[in-house]
């Protein structure tokens, strides 16, 4: 007695399933024929059957699926008492991963929340291959993500998403595709970090922040200082600057509405006078 592998999951398995029916086969449709035949036009209301535009119906004929792949959409025949039908969605579904508790690789316990878009491009594989195609994919894509994220520092989760969800999809695509899914799109939604980490991130931040405005104050202090020198060894070499730069200042002086002002002598007029 021949025992067949049942762990065979190839893509082509299942489509090889249908073959010869039997003997026994070919008499129970010969008689489900003549059944359709006899209850005319009443068997119509069980044999015929309508699918939506986004859905594949995957036909069982005494336990084997029938040859050519899933029907629709539109209308198809069953024979009664022989013929079992499943409706498959062939839509996009999206579905929330749960928040995940994940030990990065430098040792900091993040939760981390995503997104996966899937659609079935494979209505038969999807029924025979596995119970729940979508459900199946969702724990998949949890179990993923938490041992992709865990080889990953925090920083890189923060900083680094686009390449984490393409390497999780490349995996997810490999895994799902016997099933007959397809992961279209991984988004990762949040990644909470715990408070004590927050808090200490956000005083570093702060640090950082007062470090650069100081050594901004300090450059500005620096080009002022040479300005300053560059303008007073300018003025040195001309008295006639240093006067109207005195000039000046008492301008300044006399806008401010002070009532008594002081206008001192230069210092060159009064030796001219006592050496006279």
């Amino acid at each position: 007695m021949e025992i067949q592998d049942i762990t065979d999951r190839s893509p082509g398995t299942v489509q090889e399933r249908d073959g010869d029916l039997g003997c026994c086969g070919y008499i129970l449709v010969f008689l489900s024929g003549c059944l359709v035949i006899l209850l005319f036009p009443f068997s119509l209301i069980g044999s015929i059957k309508v699918v939506r535009e986004y859905e594949k119906a995957v036909i069982f004929r005494l336990g084997r699926v029938v040859s050519g792949g899933a029907k629709g959409p539109g209308l198809f025949c069953l024979h009664p008492c022989i013929d079992d039908f499943k409706k498959v969605d062939m839509r996009t579904l999206s579905f929330d991963i749960p928040p995940q508790e994940i030990l990065s690789k430098d040792s900091v316990t993040v939760a981390v929340d995503a997104v996966i878009y899937c659609y079935i491009f494979d209505a038969v594989m999807s029924v025979c291959n596995v119970q729940n195609a979508f459900e199946s994919t969702k724990l998949l894509a949890a179990t993923t993500l938490r041992n992709v994220l865990g080889t990953k520092n925090m920083a890189e989760m923060l900083s680094d998403r686009d390449s984490i969800t393409q390497h999780m999809k490349q995996i997810l695509d490999v895994s799902t595709k016997p099933w007959g899914v397809t992961v279209d799109r991984i988004e990762i939604k949040d990644v909470k970090l715990p408070r004590q980490l927050q808090r200490a991130m956000a005083a570093e931040a702060e640090a950082s922040r007062n470090a650069r405005a100081k050594v901004i104050a300090a450059e500005g202090e620096h080009n002022s200082s040479r300005a300053l020198k560059q303008a007073s060894d300018i003025i040195a070499q001309s008295p006639a600057a240093i006067q109207l730069r005195y000039l000046q200042t008492l301008n300044t002086i006399a806008s401010e509405k002070n009532s008594t002002i002081v206008f001192p002598l230069p210092v060159d007029i009064t030796s001219s006078r006592l050496n006279y």
